[in-house]
């Protein structure tokens, strides 16, 4: 029970601010907290509109007008709408699918399903494009060179490096957020029309057409948008797939910019269309799947039947994982064949075995071993203070602790419509001059890294204060506690494992990030992902194979970590 005037236990009562209610101690902390929150997520953004729209001369529009006429320009806006909107309709069909077998059918083997799915999710898409093009690479790529030895053809079977095979890469990594949204719908959709569909004499197949599918409409449309931004924003897949075809899109085009001789202010003028597209787009999302006259379906409550698939369950088993084969075990396979091969392309014989690539990578390389010290670092540092601001901003929109408080939720979740490469951009103006220059230090990652993982703390530390009642807090308040110390001695044990999860998907996030990191690296400032793609341009397979390697294991060591300690399903939460 909450008790009267407990907002000023603890402080000084009557002590004036105004818009405050009441006034606490510890009110510095949480002002603090909102003023760095606001900062991280207007310096940025207010720097590419001023740095696009102005000049030594005042305000100008010539740089927009250069990206909507010049051909490359446009040519690369073309290129990004096609890529996405394929990726989107072929992320769909597979995450539905899936999404659909693995909630509503008796389809065996579903947990090793959600297992695969969430590897796929796991990958870095850069790190699947590598794998692919020891997979599909016209000449040396493993299924060509089986092609021909089964066939006797001169010809190759696939080609990766082009816009077709770049939108087949960027689909793998993308569907298992399609399948995310729709096992979630999938899971609350009542049976009872299905039921009376069946009695009419629908089978399966017309079933979930026709009354399945309509009801996860809204699921369909707002997996299709994620799975378009998602591919919009990428960077990694598009350089390694694109470039060497001479296919720019969005993001490789501002990479381009920023080579020498830099142009800053027409990178900024481009990334604009990005951000506003982006920002569009997650608002057409919200509207969507805020609908409700989509839907009738019976939630939790409802019952809810599992279609028997008989005897097409085994071929449909098969094609399951046939697809998860193309995302995950195909690309697996040739990273650990390449990782402990002398020469990748040949056959893992005991003469072609090795594993000098390991001793290389961590102990002779030097650009490895600084890259992997400064990923880890910078993930577990990102990951404390991230989740620490996060905590803070959660209980302070939570808990409401002055007037205007919720519109920190909207600072807070600003940078899912910031692609990484955007918001690079922003930093890379406001910290390579002065009051403050951290552009050639590792510092600069950090501050990107804090703002681009700053949604999935804030939404994971949200959810988790929004299942704690404050009365448990008013206790601690009424016998002298200020607020700073009943958040460190009662909300936070209450929601640990909310919290861990949150530093597990922040810290996962740093570690596989390659759009903002590409723009903002210094050579004394490397991570993994920024040497794997540097790597690639030497031909050192076997250094990045066992680096990319190194990323699945951390990767899963930590999902496995928090599976162990607070049982939450990382796909279903992640983003």
């Amino acid at each position: 029970m909450s008790a009267p005037g407990a907002e000023s236990i603890g402080g000084v009562r009557g002590a004036g601010w105004p818009g405050l209610k009441g006034w606490d101690v510890t009110l510095p902390v949480w002002i603090g907290a909102a003023l760095l929150l606001v900062f991280l997520m207007v310096l940025p953004l207010g720097a590419i509109f001023r740095a696009s729209l102005w000049d030594e001369k005042g305000l100008s529009l010539y740089r927009y007008a250069e990206v909507f006429t010049e051909e490359a320009f446009l040519k690369a806006i073309w290129n990004t709408l096609i890529i996405s909107f394929w990726v989107g309709v072929i992320a769909v069909a597979i995450g539905a699918l899936l999404g659909w077998l693995v909630t509503r059918t008796d389809l065996p083997w579903k947990k090793t399903i959600r297992a695969l799915v969430m590897a796929s999710f796991v990958t870095p898409p850069f790190l699947g494009a590598f794998a692919w093009t020891l997979l599909a690479g016209p000449n040396a790529g493993a299924l060509n060179k089986w092609y021909r030895a089964l066939t006797g053809s001169e010809e190759s079977l696939f080609d990766i490096f082009t816009m077709g095979g770049l939108i087949f890469v960027m689909a793998l990594y993308s569907f298992p957020y399609v399948f995310s949204m729709i096992a979630n719908v999938c899971e609350l959709i009542s049976s009872d029309l299905e039921d009376a569909a069946e009695i009419l004499g629908a089978n399966k197949w017309r079933i979930a057409a026709t009354i399945t599918l309509p009801l996860a409409l809204p699921a369909l449309i707002g997996g299709f948008i994620l799975a378009f931004l998602h591919s919009l924003s990428l960077f990694g897949a598009p350089a390694i797939l694109g470039l060497p075809a001479g296919l720019h899109t969005i993001t490789t085009q501002i990479w381009a910019l920023f080579q020498y001789p830099p142009r800053l202010d027409l990178a900024a003028a481009f990334s604009v269309p990005l951000l506003l597209a982006t920002m569009g787009l997650i608002a057409l999302q919200k509207k969507i799947l805020g609908r409700r006259g989509y839907s009738t379906v019976g939630g939790k409550g409802g019952q809810k039947r599992l279609v028997k698939l008989g005897w097409a369950s085994v071929p449909v088993l098969l094609l399951v994982f046939a697809i998860l084969s193309l995302s995950v075990f195909l690309p697996y396979w040739i990273l650990l064949k390449a990782a402990l091969s002398k020469a990748w392309a040949v056959p893992l014989t005991w003469d072609n075995f090795t594993l000098n690539n390991f001793s290389f990578a961590f102990f002779q390389y030097g650009d490895t071993q600084r890259a992997i010290y400064n990923t880890f670092k910078l993930g577990i540092l990102t990951a404390t203070v991230g989740t620490l601001i996060a905590t803070l901003i959660a209980y302070i929109t939570n808990r409401n602790l002055f007037r205007g408080a919720r519109y920190l939720t909207f600072f807070a979740l600003a940078p899912l419509v910031i692609p990484g490469i955007v918001l690079a951009v922003g930093l890379f103006i406001v910290y390579t001059r002065p009051p403050l220059v951290l552009y050639g230090t590792v510092w600069i990652l950090f501050v990107a890294y804090l703002t681009k993982e700053m949604p999935i703390g804030f939404s994971q530390a949200e959810s988790t204060f929004k299942s704690i009642h404050p009365e448990l807090e008013d206790a601690s308040r009424i016998i002298g506690a200020n607020r700073l110390t009943t958040l460190k001695d009662v909300t936070v044990p209450l929601a640990r494992s909310g919290l861990i999860a949150a530093w597990s998907f922040i810290f996962i996030g740093v570690i596989r990030e390659l759009s903002a990191s590409i723009l903002l690296f210094a050579p004394t400032s490397k991570v993994v992902s920024v040497v794997i793609f540097d790597l690639k341009e030497e031909g050192q397979v076997g250094v990045i194979s066992v680096l990319g390697i190194l990323l699945l294991l951390v990767s899963f060591a930590v999902i496995l970590a928090v599976h162990w300690l607070v049982g939450r399903d990382v796909v279903a939460t992640r983003e």
